[in-house]
């Protein structure tokens, strides 16, 4: 049995938690990962897992082997990368995951001319808010929001963590423009609801910073349904610059308190382009995460969906 395949497919099953999710990984049965792990260690005369009905665990032995072989699969994956780089178009199959709000209003609109420069490419996107385990799940490429601290993926800073406060001019000939944060109070807020969100929106000018506390007749987890409603004058919103960038151009919102940094939570909220880190990065996900930056690039977005 080709050694370099077992060692494979031992990291496979450490870093997917299972045979049975390696096996799905390789397209393979159950069986043959288990063959091809038992393989390895016969050759190298050591008992590398310790095996139960339910999990598996690494012995002493399969722990230091583990760490070094990683490290050995992992350049020898760069290399041929970097060979394969040379190639003049990228080719395959592109599994990548973007967040709802940042995939349906800039990312997909921009990827017919993306599919356009890469005929070669098919890409399967699926859209959620959800940290779906990449190696898991088979993704390639995923577009995740805040703070990260898995050592096992490697992320590219897409954009900052700046928003707008927006309102449409029929609201504001409604309720009055606000002229100072305090005057909030007595507006209708439209709220951003996740986990990390209060029910306050922090404003901060010259070093000072003072949390208004807002409430509204609308919640939503995706800026999408948020958009729409500020654009149909039912209150003031707080979004990302790239997601209201055309209705401030083209007047349906306006920006108010914009002498103000506005943030609904105190968390991380930029984006990455997040890989896993066992793969590297492929050719084919090195063009999209290249193709993302310079999305972002050079724009004031930030990152509340």
């Amino acid at each position: 049995m080709d050694e370099l395949s077992s060692i494979r497919a031992f990291i496979e099953v450490i870093e997917s938690g299972s045979f049975s999710a390696a096996a799905r990984r390789a397209d393979a049965s159950i069986s043959s990962v288990a063959r091809q792990v038992k393989a390895l260690e016969d050759s190298l005369g050591v008992r590398l897992l310790n095996r139960t009905t339910r999990n598996q665990s690494l012995t002493e032995a399969g722990q230091i082997f583990y760490d070094r072989a990683r490290a050995v699969v992992q350049e020898l994956n760069a290399a041929k990368r970097d060979a394969s780089s040379f190639q003049d178009s990228v080719k395959g199959l592109l599994r990548v995951t973007l967040r709802i709000s940042t995939g349906s209003t800039m990312i997909l609109p921009a990827l017919p001319a993306f599919l356009e420069r890469h005929p070669g490419l098919t890409i399967d996107v699926s859209l959620t808010d959800e940290r779906l385990d990449l190696v898991a799940n088979n993704i390639d490429v995923a577009v995740w929001l805040g703070h990260l601290d898995d050592s096992r993926i490697i992320a590219k800073r897409l954009s900052p963590s700046r928003r707008l406060l927006c309102g449409s001019p029929s609201y504001f000939q409604r309720r009055g423009i606000p002229e100072n944060p305090d005057d909030l109070v007595h507006h209708n807020c439209l709220v951003f609801k996740a986990n990390y969100y209060g029910n306050s929106w922090r404003f901060t000018k010259g070093g000072e910073r003072v949390d208004i506390p807002v409430s509204g007749n609308l919640r939503s987890n995706t800026g999408p349904v948020l958009l729409s409603a500020a654009l149909s004058g039912l209150g003031l919103v707080v979004l990302q610059e790239y997601m209201v960038r055309a209705a401030l151009k083209d007047g349906t919102l306006q920006t108010v308190l914009s002498e103000y940094e506005v943030s609904p939570t105190e968390a991380d909220t930029a984006l990455y382009a997040v890989f896993p880190h066992s793969r590297g990065i492929s050719p084919k996900a090195r063009v999209f995460v290249d193709f993302l930056v310079e999305l972002f690039k050079g724009r004031e977005a930030g990152a509340a969906g």
